[in-house]
């Protein structure tokens, strides 16, 4: 299903202008739409698109093969829209606003759209790749779960099990701005008003601009590229930097020392930070850390990585769970050791199970069930044996778990918690060792 990249590489190789009028012809109307929304000037949301279309002809060969370029061109509309918002402070005029309402005025009949179209470009930035790439494929482009998860590699259930997932940290996002909703409404509004048909000779325009690799563009434009470019490439190096130490930095953002029964752990200098969430969902009282998340997976891990690694914790949750995380590459690979309490909503019988994360997609390796768990509200100590291939885990001090895998064999180590809107997660760790 991804034959985006297919006319991709057919434009890289043969200098295809047929293969790049389709991309542009199926796209341009996402990009201008997202362009409009976020700068409220027609003029300049139709500059932006060209902008964006002249990147992909330049950035076309370099692309990697399993990019999703809506998803692509949507994030590249945020960087232009930001670089030009960096050279013009929107000068907005009165008869710029009023031709801005009449483009969008069938779209400002629905109450809900009126609310959320101001926040959605940066709710959706603030959303993982993947996330944001499952959102603009099922409702920006309002394709198929089976066309969205053909896309996406996973089948029809994990691609609903994504969406899901995402239109809830995006329920999130509006409510904690005061806009409350449900997910089924933010799904209709986006599905219905995100994406309104492009100026009609605008695909034609982009498409002469941008086949000439910007070219013929004007001294603005050019400007604009410029200005993006560098926004992309620093985003890049920061993603590279966040992968690379395995820790978040974030001026003015409070880290979270970890303990040992009250004391500084000897063998740990530096402080720990969140790698996926943030550090506002951890605490630190009486010798514990403390968790809580309605906003999806979040992992409060070491600045230093370790192979072998015995890694431990008393833990205990009230609702959901409480896992520790090891060889983390970053937010989205390395093991987790997930513990889920006899008693928990929707896992009555609760589990210790060892999972592996691929490129933000979790599978099973082992699973325990029996008379060693612990029922919500009571503590358990979790401890994981990691020496080269070998994996062991412990529960309560009995050995319940053995696995060998290679997949990772160093990483970060951290607490893990996991939950979403009305399905919260409350997690406690103490007595923390590693070494």
């Amino acid at each position: 299903m991804n034959d985006d990249m297919a006319l991709v590489r057919e434009y890289a190789a043969r200098q295809s202008e047929q293969a790049f009028e389709t991309l542009v012809s199926r796209n341009v109307s996402l990009v201008h739409s997202a362009a409009l929304r976020q700068l409220r000037d027609p003029h300049l949301a139709e500059e932006i698109t060209q902008t964006v279309f002249i990147i992909l002809a330049r950035k076309a060969g370099s692309l990697n093969p399993k990019t999703i370029l809506p998803g692509w061109l949507y994030r590249t509309t945020r960087y232009v829209s930001a670089a030009a918002l960096k050279i013009q402070r929107r000068r907005e005029h009165r008869e710029q606003e009023a031709q801005m309402q009449a483009v969008i005025q069938e779209a400002q009949t629905d109450p809900a759209w009126q609310q959320f179209s101001p926040l959605l470009d940066e709710a959706m930035a603030n959303l993982r790749d993947k996330d944001r790439d499952a959102i603009v494929l099922r409702y920006f482009q309002n394709r198929s779960l089976r066309d969205v998860g053909a896309v996406l590699g996973v089948d029809e259930y994990a691609a609903q099990k994504r969406v899901a997932r995402a239109l809830e940290k995006l329920r999130a996002f509006f409510t904690k701005r005061g806009v409350r909703s449900t997910a089924e409404i933010i799904a209709g509004a986006i599905s219905a008003n995100s994406v309104q048909t492009a100026p009609a000779l605008l695909a034609k325009s982009v498409t002469a601009v941008a086949f000439a690799k910007g070219a013929t563009a004007s001294i603005s434009t050019l400007t604009l590229i410029k200005g993006a470019l560098k926004i992309m490439a620093w985003t890049k190096v920061k993603t590279a930097i966040v992968g690379g130490v395995c820790v978040l930095l974030a001026a003015g953002t409070t880290t979270i020392t970890i303990y040992n029964l009250g004391k500084p752990m000897r063998t740990i200098q530096s402080e720990w930070s969140a790698i996926s969430g943030d550090n506002g969902q951890w605490s630190w009282a009486g010798g514990k850390i403390e968790a809580h998340t309605i906003d999806g997976d979040s992992i409060l891990a070491s600045s230093k990585k370790y192979g072998d690694v015995t890694f431990s914790a008393l833990v205990s949750t009230p609702n959901k769970e409480a896992s520790l995380a090891f060889r983390m590459q970053d937010a989205n690979n390395g093991y987790i050791l997930n513990f889920t309490p006899v008693g928990s909503p929707g896992e009555p019988n609760g589990f210790v199970r060892l999972r592996k994360r691929v490129d933000n997609n979790e599978t099973t390796v082992a699973t325990y069930q029996g008379p060693r768990l612990a029922a919500t509200g009571q503590s358990a100590k979790i401890k994981v044996v990691a020496r080269g291939s070998s994996i062991q885990v412990f529960l309560n001090g009995a050995n319940v778990l053995r696995m060998h895998d290679t997949t990772f064999t160093n990483g970060c180590i951290g607490l893990r918690v996991y939950g979403w809107g009305d399905s919260p997660c409350d997690a406690t760790f103490s007595g923390v060792t590693f070494y």
